[in-house]
């Protein structure tokens, strides 16, 4: 428990306050938020007053403010996981899922949604795990609320259908089924939803789809920490996170932030994907490292992560996008497919690891 303590004089001043002391006292006045009472501890023992009585008491000259931790910090951190575990929504695992990965980014615009907000990076993983091991069954999820892109990246059109049990039905192609809150709305329309609705939709897109039986199911987050982010994490059982970042500075902020997170709500962090890591032109083949060298292998160090490996900046990527045609499907000997099927395999390598 963190208190503030401020000690002040209570003086005798010539302000009209009646019954000023002749002496001066020591008070000492104890401020705590949220879960304690604002009190008055003065040197006479019948003196104990709340704050909301302090407006008629005499004038007090503050000598300072200070921070201390109580002595029964332990117990009421104790008493604070208690509560935060029976208010917290009791994780469910996804019927027939075996294992989730998220792909998320601590900022949008660094490769987690890459070309006009495309989600590259989770779809061509997706495809480098299904193309690694053909035997493994692998889904697509977009829990891009406000932005979904995976219709457009996968090639996706169309009304998913409905089970029996009024379950939806993924979409599928290149044999990976997919589900977006895309394909429950119009091409243009905008997502103008308060936090309650957007967790509502999250909630049938991880409880209401028939994914039948997967081996992975690849989520693609949107960017930030927020209730997205917090809603999955706590409702179902994630084996693991990959953060995508660009190697500058502002982008490696905000991935680090993205890694914390994961780690307070006990996610494990597979590693960090460096996005865009060098450019490479396609006249004379010179390299240039547009947004810097190395940055998030720098910070896969710092926070005792695995780095996962380099995506680099190529115009294939883009334009491959843009149709609806993965590189790791459309152009499978390129450099760039082959960047994506080694991060797919460190990151089973990982979930191996985190597993045993």
């Amino acid at each position: 428990m963190f208190s503030c303590v401020i000690s002040a004089n209570l003086m005798r001043s010539k302000l009209p306050i009646r019954a000023a002391s002749k002496q001066p006292n020591m008070a000492q006045f104890t401020y705590s938020r949220l879960s304690h009472l604002l009190r008055i501890s003065a040197n006479k023992p019948s003196v104990l007053r709340t704050g909301t009585e302090m407006k008629h008491g005499p004038a007090c000259c503050l000598q300072f403010i200070r921070c201390q931790r109580s002595v029964d910090s332990k117990a009421l951190q104790e008493r604070q996981k208690q509560q935060m575990a029976r208010s917290l929504p009791k994780q469910k695992p996804i019927a027939g899922v075996k294992q989730v990965i998220v792909v998320a980014s601590g900022k949008g615009g660094v490769g987690k949604v890459f070309s006009v907000c495309v989600s590259v990076s989770a779809v061509n993983l997706a495809l480098g795990l299904m193309t690694n091991d053909p035997s493994k069954s692998v889904g697509l999820l977009d829990a891009d609320v406000y932005g979904p892109s995976i219709p457009r990246l996968m090639n996706l059109k169309g009304n998913p259908e409905l089970t029996d049990n009024n379950q939806m039905v993924p979409l599928t192609n290149y044999g990976i089924p997919c589900m977006s809150m895309g394909f429950l709305v119009e091409d243009v329309a905008p997502i103008v939803w308060r936090g309650l609705m957007v967790m509502s939709a999250i909630e049938k897109l991880l409880r209401q789809v028939d994914w039948g039986l997967l081996d992975y199911l690849v989520v693609d987050m949107p960017p930030g920490t927020g209730d997205v982010q917090l809603s999955i994490t706590q409702n179902i059982p994630i084996a693991g996170a990959v953060i995508v970042s660009t190697p500058q500075d502002i982008a490696l902020l905000d991935a680090r932030r993205g890694a914390e997170m994961f780690k307070k709500v006990n996610v494990p962090v597979l590693g960090l994907v460096q996005n865009m890591s060098v450019f490479q032109c396609p006249n004379c083949n010179h390299q240039t490292h547009i947004f810097g060298s190395d940055g998030a292998r720098q910070l896969a160090e710092t926070l005792g992560v695995q780095f996962l490996g380099d995506v680099p900046l190529h115009l294939n990527i883009r334009e491959m996008s843009d149709r609806g045609k993965p590189v790791v499907v459309s152009s499978p000997d390129s450099p760039e497919a082959e960047a994506y099927r080694k991060v797919a395999s460190a990151v089973v390598q990982r979930l191996e690891e985190v597993n045993t």
